[in-house]
Parts: C-alpha cells; structure tokens; sequence
C-alpha cells in the first residue's frame, strides 16, 4: 500500500490533531457596532461610506445592519422596535429569539465613540476573506488547468481581481476638510519655492514647456499626440531622460526617499526594444546620429563620448518595460511594484492604442480605450504621479489643409479627451513643406519653397491644447532630427562630452 494511501486510510496521533482553519472574523465587534447603531444612529454614518452589508460575516448581522441602513436613509429611527418587524419573529440565535438577540445588542451596547474603530475591523476582515477566496480560486483553476484559460491569462484574471480588491478595499476617502487642503496647498506651493526653476510640478527639462505647464503635475493623465514622423516618442523620451538624470533624493523623517528635485521614471515602451529607446537617448545626449550608432560608422572620438554617456546613465533612474501588448491591469500591477521597490515619480506609456484592456476581448474598440484612459487616470491617483501616454491622431488631419491637429483630431477622442488633464499635440511643420519640394531645382516655386523651408527648418510646436490648470497655447521648440532630441530654442546644451 502506498505511504500516502495508508496514511490517510489510517490517520496517526499527528493527523487525529489537525484543526481547520476558519475564515477570519470578529462577531463580537460586529455585534458592538450594531448595538452602538441600535441606540444611537449617528454611528451608522461614522461607517456607512466604507461599510456594506456584505463585510459582514455572520447572515443575520449582514441583515440587520442593511435593514438599519435602508431605515435610516428613509428619516425613520432604526430601533429594536422598528427592526424587529421586518425579521422572521420565529427566527432564533442559539437560546434567543431574534427580537431578545435586538434587545440585547442595544443593552450591551455601551458608546459609540468606538463605532468606526470596529467599523474598520468588520472591514479588514471582509477584505482578508475576500483575499483567501482569490487564492482559492488561483489554486483550484491551476489545478484544473481549463483549455479556454492559459496561465497569462490566470495571471492577469487575477490582477484584475486583486486589483479591483484595491480600488474598493479602501476607507480613506471620503470628506477632507478645507483646513487640511490648504495646508497641502502651501506645502506644494514651499515645495515649488525650494525646487530648481520654482515649480509647482516635475520639471520637464524643457525650459519653455515648463514656463507654460509649472512642470509635470502629480496624479495627472498628460496625453501627448501627433501624427507618425512628429516626434511624439522622441519628445517622451527626452522628458523622461531629462527627468530621471536630475533626480535628487531627499531623506524623510520615517528614513524612506522622496525626489526632491527630478524622479525615478517609469517607462513602458510597447512599441521599441529598450535597446532602441536606448539607442535614442544616447544619441540625443551625444550628438552622434542614431543611424550612425547602429551602423558602427562611428570615429573613436564618437566612441569615446558613447563611452562616457554610458557610464553616466548607468545611474540614472530610468527603468523600461517593452512588454508588446500589456494590459492596464499588467500595467497598474508593475507600477505598483516599481513604486514599492524602486521608488516611482513619472510614467510615460508609448502607447494608448497598443495596450489592452483588462476585461475579456471586445469588439467595441472604443470601450476598451475608455477602459484603458481611466485605468491610467485612476493609477495617476492613486500612486500620486504624472502620466505621460503618448496617443496615435486620426487620418483625417492628412485629409485638412491645415495640417495642425485638434481635439478632435485624437484616435476615440472621447474617453481620452474627457480623462486627460493635459492634451499636448506636437506638429513639426518642417515634415510637411519638406514633403512639397519641386523637383526642378529651376522652378520659380523653388526660391519661394526653399524660404518658406528655412522659416521651418529645426522648428517644433508644442501645442497645448487642454490644460485643466493653466493657459491653452502653443510653445515653439527646436529639434534636431539627426539626434530626435527637443530643446528650447538657441539652447546651447549638450556639450558636456565634447573635449575641451
């Protein structure tokens, strides 16, 4: 007979002592907290915008608090006497009737000083059996290994369910008094007045771009579009890199770190390798052509400054993730980690319309984008940074003479132009007058042309098309397409690697 078969056929003294485990619980402070209801209702509105009938354990408990509830919101007086006679009078709770067990939850109840205490309690325990039933469920679907659910598809079904768990598994929010927000207000506004350039967010690294946004500020959705060939991954890029490379940690009281200046930066690349975007980032930080970079046509004075550009940027806090195809749910998950482990100031998503959404395949691609668009608003919120999503524009612009974009230029504009907090559009005019170049260097429109392109040439637009906390407008920007680098214009950087 097998080891484990005799065994379980003939249990030992070891075995006859196992206990099963219990769902966690605490009826006694749920029955504290029903009877502080019970004689003084006010303590119902001490819980009642984080506490549900279902955080519950006990059935009658789960009863008695939404019949309370339901009775109190009508303007009616939740009592014994009122309750009673919407519960089974022949109902009893082990020598009890149900109305002895009301009498006597309101008799023992002594204040209601401690309501949301137990309130919190009750809710944490909810949320503790709420995590067991998700194992559970892990452990009993891996084990059944069904054909329509691979293991990534586990995976994120448990990501979402975990995260759903977070977003509802809360009882911080609610009111916040007007003294405290003024207090976070001068806060921000001291924390500007200390900060490089005096900032009331992160610094761009763009001198102009910050003059009209105060920088990049925390929790907000920045969409960032254009056409292909405007530069948009270029111009996240070089936000991201510049962001990163100024990080300055600041040592808090509770010994964690907090950017003082710059930020650990999060970038998620669906559409390049990390080897390309780093690619890019070392030719705009060198002056030596990207194209040049991968072909090896390089001197050994190029070489030298790829050198010294590298070491350098081995300290910067710039982490990628070129996963193709994420979903918002795989995407929360990783930012919430990097933020725990890393530490995390800024995201740039590259971008919107290749991510997935959380739920199963839809044919409603519209949907799935709003889905996507709030995820990524909510995460903003939540993990209090920027998030920079770069965004795809419609054909249409191709089609209007006028080639600078609009609003409703964007790709299920809707849900991202409601979401977002800042709609930045980038429009190099430079790409389009290149395009009408007569190819008779002898045609009379060729002096007109080759004014017109000089007039052009090197030049970018920023447009600032929302911006729910500042001006609307446009700022003017030079960019060098050899090293797809943004900068303020007659900007005299980037030579820290020339010799001297």
């Amino acid at each position: 007979m097998n080891d484990a078969v005799r065994k379980l056929a003939t249990p030992g003294r070891d075995d006859l002592g196992v206990h099963h485990r219990e769902a966690p619980s605490n009826i006694e402070a749920e029955q504290a907290l029903l009877g502080a209801i019970l004689v003084n209702n006010d303590a119902y509105y001490r819980v009642s915008d984080f506490l549900k009938p279902i955080h519950f354990h006990e059935p009658l408990h789960r009863k008695i608090y939404e019949l309370a509830g339901d009775t109190i919101r009508m303007g009616k007086i939740a009592t014994t006497i009122t309750l009673k006679t919407h519960l089974p009078a022949d109902g009893r709770v082990g020598d009890l009737t149900i109305p002895q067990y009301l009498a006597r939850l309101a008799a023992e109840a002594v204040t209601i000083i401690n309501a949301e205490d137990y309130g919190r309690a009750i809710y944490d325990l909810a949320l503790r059996r709420s995590l067991i039933t998700i194992g559970e469920d892990m452990v009993n679907i891996a084990y059944d290994a069904p054909l329509d659910m691979p293991p990534q598809n586990q995976i994120e079904d448990a990501e979402r369910r975990l995260f759903e768990l977070a977003e509802t598994g809360r009882y911080d929010g609610g009111f916040q008094s007007f003294n405290d927000a003024v207090a976070q207000a001068i806060d921000m506004a001291g924390a500007a007045f200390e900060r490089d350039g005096s900032l009331s967010g992160i610094s761009t690294g763009i001198l102009s771009l910050d003059a009209r946004m105060g920088g990049l500020q925390r929790s907000d959705l920045i969409v960032l579009a254009g056409r292909p060939g405007m530069g948009k991954t270029s111009l996240a890029t070089n936000i991201a890199y510049n962001i990163a490379a100024a990080y300055e940690p600041e040592v808090q009281a509770d010994g964690s770190f907090k950017a003082k200046n710059g930020g650990v930066v999060g970038f998620y690349s669906l559409e390049m390798s990390s080897e390309q975007l780093a690619t890019r980032i070392i030719s705009e930080q060198t002056e030596v052509s990207s194209s040049k970079i991968r072909r090896g046509d390089i001197s050994e004075h190029d070489f030298e400054k790829l050198v010294a550009c590298s070491q350098m940027m081995q300290k910067v806090p710039l982490y990628i993730d070129q996963t193709g195809g994420i979903s918002i749910a795989q995407l929360s998950a990783r930012a919430r980690r990097l933020k725990r482990q890393r530490g995390l100031d800024c995201i740039v998503v590259d971008y919107i319309q290749l991510m997935t959404g959380s739920g199963k395949s839809s044919d409603n691609r519209v949907q799935e984008i709003t889905q996507i668009t709030t995820g990524l608003k909510a995460l903003g919120k939540e993990l209090n940074v920027p998030i920079i999503a770069l965004s795809q524009l419609s054909r249409q612009v191709e089609n209007r003479e006028d080639k600078r974009p609009q609003l409703s230029d964007l790709r299920e504009s809707g849900s991202i132009e409601q979401d977002a907090d800042v709609v930045l559009f980038v429009f190099r005019e430079e790409y389009y007058v290149k395009n009408l170049e007569p190819r008779d260097e002898f045609d009379p429109k060729y002096e007109e042309w080759k004014m017109q392109f000089e007039k052009v040439k090197g030049t970018a637009d920023v447009i600032i098309a929302k911006q729910r906390h500042g001006p609307t407008g446009t700022v003017k920007l030079a960019f060098q397409s050899e090293f797809t680098r943004f900068t303020d214009l007659a900007d005299p950087s980037f030579s820290q690697y020339e010799e001297p």
